[in-house]
């Protein structure tokens, strides 16, 4: 990711571009592909000379500073897709490309990953 002058010089040599088009150029893509537009606008304000606060309007650590909040619910998408989100793989230790086989019961109607490969899942609370 390009900060300062390089960052200044490179969105101006691509100004003829979208902005998702001149973020990707300055290098503000995630592991997954999407554009980070928030980091990319922030380096872009500070490259300017601008000074910004780390924790945003308000106090430190109130619910503005602390971003999106994961909630213990979802729901099933229109593709039928069922998402289980970062935080809660986070918060269980899960890693990429790790395997489970799932369990559905139909008495409780529960839904269970069991891991594959021997590995013991151990949630961290």
């Amino acid at each position: 990711m390009l900060v300062g002058k390089e960052l200044l010089d490179k969105a101006r040599s691509l100004s003829k571009c979208s902005e998702d088009e001149i973020a990707r150029g300055c290098g503000y893509v995630g592991p997954s592909g999407r554009v980070l537009r928030k980091s990319y606008y922030r380096a872009l304000v500070q490259a300017k000379g601008y000074k910004l606060r780390s924790n945003g309007p308000g106090r430190p650590g109130n619910r503005s500073s602390r971003g999106r909040q994961a909630e213990f619910k979802t729901k099933v998408h229109g593709n039928g897709n069922l998402l289980i989100g970062h935080a809660y793989t986070k918060k269980m230790g899960l890693e990429p490309g790790q395997e489970f086989r799932i369990d559905v019961r139909r008495d409780s109607g529960a839904i269970c990953l069991l891991p594959l490969g021997g590995k013991k899942l151990e949630i961290n609370n």
